[in-house]
């Protein structure tokens, strides 16, 4: 009777490894590449690089402690507002019930919502800056979000301290409804009364800055700049292309095509970052005007 062979890629995946022989393989999280050039970059350089590629300059999305160790002088700086958040009026259920949704999030992040609140020193100025997490349900801002930058904003009045807000966000959270929509005239609120008091706010938006929070405190900042090529805009291309039927021009809602347009101040690459915010808290923050505009 003929021997039935094996083929011999089989042969080869059964064989047991020589003895003395070790398996080789790439570890996980060595290599990343860029979306924007294709390129393979060691992680370790990449980050070395502040998360920017050395080929294409593409600013690749950070988190919130990576934008608080970029800013604070020495990375240092206090979490304020972690009680905060979010509930379940509407006992939302898509495919997940959304209290559940946030459990998972809030263990695979450490965050209690899709912001963090930070006090600390910049170029020894003593500052807020809310930092938004994309990673926490695509920075959606539900009431918590809201009420967090409405506290940060409420804490700037206290101390007479500038603000600085990061955005990166879709949007509202649409398992909050109608209470997710009035965080944009509830902050919006907030900040005409650091308006008043004469206190900056420096609004730094990424990529992606979206939706509502578009459409109300990341667009009003006494100062809003943002990092190179950040898709910026109230609703996403594709929906505008396909409900106005014409093209649309190339890079529409990209940073430089905002500040072409003259809805940006100004782009800053993300090595710059924190020079330049100082430079902006050098020319804006004026304490003894603002002692005097508490005493009118």
């Amino acid at each position: 009777m003929e021997e039935k062979k094996t083929p011999w890629f089989k042969r080869r995946a059964t064989q047991k490894p020589a003895e003395g022989s070790e398996k080789t393989a790439i570890p996980e999280g060595l290599w990343s590449k860029c979306p924007s050039c294709n390129q393979f970059l060691y992680h370790k350089e990449l980050k070395n690089n502040l998360m920017v590629c050395p080929k294409c300059n593409h600013h690749f999305r950070i988190d919130s402690e990576e934008r608080f160790q970029l800013l604070f002088d020495d990375g240092e700086y206090k979490e304020i507002h972690r009680e905060v958040l979010s509930g379940d009026p509407l006992k939302f259920v898509d495919h997940q019930a959304y209290i559940d949704r946030l459990s998972k999030y809030r263990e695979k992040y450490g965050h209690t919502d899709a912001v963090r609140n930070a006090v600390g020193k910049i170029g020894g100025t003593t500052c807020i800056v809310c930092s938004m997490e994309f990673g926490f349900m695509g920075g959606s801002m539900g009431s918590a979000v809201g009420e967090k930058i409405t506290r940060a904003i409420e804490r700037c009045l206290q101390l007479k301290t500038p603000l600085i807000i990061v955005s990166a966000s879709g949007g509202a959270r649409m398992q909050e409804g109608v209470l997710s929509l009035m965080q944009m005239g509830k902050v919006s609120l907030a900040l005409a009364e650091l308006d008043k008091a004469r206190l900056p706010f420096i609004s730094v938006m990424t990529d992606p800055t979206t939706g509502g929070t578009t459409a109300s405190y990341a667009m009003l900042g006494d100062l809003n700049v943002a990092e190179p090529q950040a898709l910026i805009g109230f609703a996403g291309p594709r929906v505008i292309q396909q409900t106005i039927r014409q093209e649309l021009p190339e890079g529409f809602q990209r940073s430089e095509f905002l500040l072409e347009k003259g809805m940006l101040d100004m782009i800053i690459e993300r090595s710059e970052m924190k020079r330049q915010v100082i430079r902006m808290l050098r020319i804006f923050y004026n304490p003894e005007l603002i002692e005097q505009a508490a005493a009118q």
